[in-house]
């Protein structure tokens, strides 16, 4: 059996970040919350005033605590948004060379079950909202520009399922992967050419999904999503392949 690789030892501070952290979480505090003082920290802890200083900032830097001067002051438990987890994860991923496959196979995955989950439970307002998103892209588009959008707002529409996730790490992990490949789309131009077969299937999915999902058919939801993620990795490889040619031929 091979030997797990030693884990990087972690500063002190570091390390009393996690002990605070740990005992936020046992001693149930909420969002916007006060914090103890600095000397009560300092003796709770059994650290210097310089550690507990440095373990506060390594929490705020991570957005699990904030600080205020002032009266009423101090430090406060903090709930880290969606926005800035989706950026500190995307942050990880921006050197890895992320393609289209690598995204589509967990959207295949996890893309059909969200929607079997939301059949027959979506309000008449987000039902409305998903069909006003697809209404940004009934025609095919006449500029390029009007096919960057329309790439972003069809995803828009996914990110608005996951907004509905009862699960919300499923809700999350959509979430991010849907921004994740509008960010791709955009900055590789995986727009360009128009490709007026990825406007028209997309778009007759999302029509067909959105019955299933207002009828409460958690199976035809499930194989409407699969079959929709199915043939928009095979389109989306494809304007990354000429992506890919393009970059080598200019």
């Amino acid at each position: 059996m091979k030997d797990e690789p030693e884990r990087p030892r972690l500063s002190r501070p570091a390390r009393v970040a996690e002990e605070i952290k740990d005992w936020i979480v046992q001693e149930h505090f909420s969002a916007g919350d006060r914090l103890p003082s600095e000397p009560d920290l300092i003796e709770r802890f059994g650290m210097a005033k310089g550690t507990i200083r440095e373990a506060m900032r390594i929490l705020e830097a991570q957005g699990l605590v904030k600080s205020r001067t002032g009266p009423g002051g101090g430090t406060f438990v903090h709930e880290v948004s969606k926005e800035r987890a989706r950026a500190l994860l995307g942050n990880y991923f921006y050197f890895k060379d992320l393609t289209i496959k690598d995204i589509y196979q967990l959207r295949r995955v996890l893309e059909p079950e969200l929607a079997a989950s939301l059949a027959g439970t979506l309000s008449d307002d987000v039902l409305e909202q998903l069909r006003e998103i697809v209404g940004e892209y009934s025609e095919p588009a006449s500029t390029i520009d009007e096919e960057r959008e329309q790439h972003v707002a069809s995803l828009r529409f996914h990110a608005l399922l996951a907004e509905q996730a009862d699960n919300a790490l499923l809700g999350f992990l959509i979430d991010f992967m849907v921004n994740m490949l509008s960010d791709l789309t955009v900055y590789r131009k995986l727009y360009e050419p128009p490709n007026v077969e990825l406007w028209q299937r997309g778009a007759a999915f999302h029509l067909e999904l959105i019955d299933a999902l207002r009828l409460g058919d958690a199976d035809t939801a499930r194989l409407v999503m699969r079959d929709h993620m199915e043939t928009a990795q095979k389109l989306m490889e494809g304007q990354e392949a000429e992506m890919q040619r393009r970059f080598i031929t200019e």
